[in-house]
């Protein structure tokens, strides 16, 4: 018989090849899936995910540090702008390794702008052997300096490049003076409030030279000056100026209230001041006393340069300021109206802002970020201040006084930005943009609240008085609010809450509400309610004010931008720190004539109707134009092109100021008058 086993039936052979065929198909598909997938691999890689974060930098606490850091500055390389820097750092016991911070947040700037940029040459020794430091991966201003067990101190070295030319920054070095701003050359150890390091800091200056700050000197031996011991925070905020030409005056305005102006110039012939010029500052100082009845500070010194090589600044600290303004500022008084609420302003800053400080502005070192939203308070009470006392002290005459509040309200009038933009948002512009310059001011409103808030300040003053029927004032609220605390420089700090208070309190009314609205709400409308409550309008004319058009001329600036909205750059001859050439455009005002009809912020304006340019010039064009009612013919180059635009204005120059509404109290008179219990002239 045959083997029937071996057999294959028909029905048989079918399946064994249906089953073949399903395996080949299952072995193809999934060899086709396997395939896809790599090819999809391969075109879509995993998704990243974040690597973790290093450890955070140790936060401050408020404990004493174990010893003193010494720190020692040499600035005798003044033709090359540098500073160098010796540090010895004593270390915790035990610790693996020493943290430490360069200043980020230095106060006063509002912003983290801390020029790390300019630091060169760093080198770290530990009890005498070199460490190589690591820079923090997440915090550029954080260093790491590895320990051995048992070190003791680590000694730091490093040069501080100051600039040398303004596309790098402020010049701060010349070969007759040297502003020298400790933030800028100190590290100092992480995880410790600053008012807990103690520091005993040296200076070696160039031969001949000589000083003026703050600090209280302990030795001086030729040109090497030795500090009392201070702690960081007290040493961050007392700089020193030093140079080759000096002078100091006394401005006290009491036997206990020391204050003296300390003048820097680039040759000794800028140091003259006139008995006249004396008297002015001088009085500054004694309706400073009689305004806020207080003072915190042992001494006070007003640091001035008088330079054209050395940038202008203004910066407030608690027992002193750094004030720079241009070489002739008393030997061509003048031309200097415009910047002579500069001293007054820093000087207000010793009580506010120092002294009464926002809460969330005061920070426990110098790289906790700071918060500005009271910056309307901080700077814009002080800008308020800064103009009234420069007016009772004589430093500007009231009708100085009331054009240049006429042409303040006047700018905001022609500010669109007002629309989006409420005035405490402007509170965050250092810190959005660091302070650097924006393309249309007028629409994006950097830092309005030094200006509006003078408005702001204003309006309140003007509404004391009429709520109590001038018995009572602003000066009221400055006595209660920073006249605590007599003698004291301790940081006391305040909340929003806190200034509502104190207003209530001189003059009961809904000042949070008052505040509310014209802080931070959206305020489209001008706040000129301070001016009209004042007992004035403000008004526009073809009537120049020749004070103001010299003055602008010798900033560097021909002002049309209440009119064609155009600002323009007019050279300083000799000066370091020109605008640009004769025509530039420092600020085209948003949705003006000229910005309608084309014009942008990189023009250069060079001919007006066929003629080369001069603000002579282009004022005479406008005023013809406001009779002939013929477009303007404004030729402007632009990257090496010209463009003319045809610019139909006829309104004339619109220059602002301020009339008397007869009538009506003059409490601005009043506000901007001497203190009736101003002491005499010393």
């Amino acid at each position: 018989m045959p083997n029937r086993g071996k057999l294959i039936k028909p029905f048989q052979a079918y399946t064994l090849l249906r089953t073949m065929k399903f395996s080949l198909v299952c072995c193809l598909t999934f060899s086709s899936l396997f395939i896809a997938n790599a090819l999809a691999q391969v075109k879509n890689p995993p998704q990243p995910q974040p690597t973790p974060l290093p450890p955070a930098i140790v936060a401050p606490l408020d404990k004493p540090y174990p010893a003193p850091v010494q720190l020692e500055v040499d600035v005798t390389d003044t033709s090359h702008h540098v500073m160098h820097v010796r540090e010895v750092v004593p270390v915790e016991s035990g610790a693996k390794e020493s943290v430490l911070l360069y200043p980020q947040w230095i106060p006063g700037h509002h912003s983290p702008t801390g020029p790390i940029s300019h630091l060169a040459g760093i080198v770290t020794n530990v009890d005498g052997k070199r460490v190589q430091w690591v820079r923090d991966r997440v915090n550029v201003f954080a260093f790491h300096v590895p320990l051995h067990p048992g070190a003791r101190t680590v000694e730091l070295e490093f040069d501080y490049l100051s600039p040398n030319r303004q596309a790098e920054g402020r010049i701060e070095m010349s070969d007759a003076i040297a502003d020298i701003e400790w933030s800028e050359v100190v590290m100092y150890p992480a995880g410790y409030f600053t008012r807990q390091i103690p520091f005993n800091a040296a200076l070696k200056l160039p031969e001949g030279w000589k000083y003026a700050t703050a600090l209280e000197t302990d030795s001086e031996n030729g040109a090497a000056v030795k500090f009392k011991q201070t702690t960081l925070n007290t040493l961050a905020d007392s700089p020193v100026y030093a140079g080759r030409y000096f002078k100091r005056i006394d401005l006290s305005p009491t036997q206990t209230d020391i204050v003296h102006l300390d003048l820097f110039a680039d040759e000794e012939k800028d140091l003259a001041i006139t008995p006249e010029q004396l008297e002015k500052h001088k009085n500054l100082t004694m309706e400073a006393d009689k305004l806020y009845g207080s003072h915190h500070y042992n001494h006070y010194d007003l640091l001035l340069l008088l330079s054209d090589k050395v940038g202008g600044i203004g910066l407030e600290h608690h027992q002193s300021s750094e004030n720079g303004l241009p070489a002739k500022y008393f030997t061509d008084w003048s031309n200097g109206v415009l910047g002579r609420d500069l001293l007054s302003h820093e000087y207000t800053h010793s009580w506010n802002g120092k002294f009464r400080r926002p809460a969330d502005l005061w920070t426990p070192n110098f790289n906790v970020p700071m918060r500005d939203d009271l910056l309307w308070v901080y700077e814009g009470m002080t800008q308020y201040w800064g103009i009234v006392l420069a007016a009772r002290s004589g430093l500007r005459s009231p009708e100085e006084t009331r054009d240049i509040i006429a042409h303040v309200a006047a700018g905001f009038e022609h500010m669109p930005g007002r629309s989006w933009r409420p005035m405490v948002d402007t509170t965050n512009q250092p810190t959005v943009s660091q302070r650097r310059p924006v393309s249309f001011v007028s629409w994006q409103l950097p830092e309005n609240y030094y200006e509006e808030g003078a408005l702001i300040w204003l309006d309140a003053d003007t509404k004391i008085r009429e709520l109590t029927n001038g018995k009572k004032s602003l000066d009221d609220f400055a006595k209660a609010f920073m006249g605590e605390y007599n003698g004291s420089f301790v940081t006391y700090t305040y909340s929003l809450d806190d200034v509502a208070k104190t207003l209530n309190s001189v003059a009961p009314y809904d000042w949070a509400a008052f505040l509310r609205e014209r802080v931070y709400d959206l305020h489209p409308t001008v706040p000129e309610d301070g001016i009209t409550r004042g007992g004035y309008k403000l008004a526009y004319s073809d009537t120049e004010q020749e004070w103001m058009t010299r003055n602008n001329a010798a900033e560097g600036e021909a002002d049309f931008s209440t009119s064609l909205g155009l600002d323009l750059a007019v050279p300083k001859p000799g000066s370091g720190d020109d605008s640009g050439p004769s025509g530039a455009l420092l600020e085209v005002t948003w949705d003006s004539p000229a910005f309608k009809a084309g014009v942008t912020p990189d023009m250069q304006l060079v001919s007006v109707n066929g003629k080369e340019y001069s603000p002579e010039l282009l004022r005479d064009a406008i005023l013809a134009a406001e009779q002939s009612k013929q477009p303007m013919q404004l030729q402007f180059k632009s990257n090496n092109e010209f463009k003319t635009f045809a610019i139909p204005y006829y309104d004339g120059l619109r220059v602002p100021s301020l009339q008397r509404v007869e009538g009506t109290p003059s409490r601005l008179d009043d506000i901007l008058a001497p203190s009736k219990s101003a002491l005499p002239a010393m």
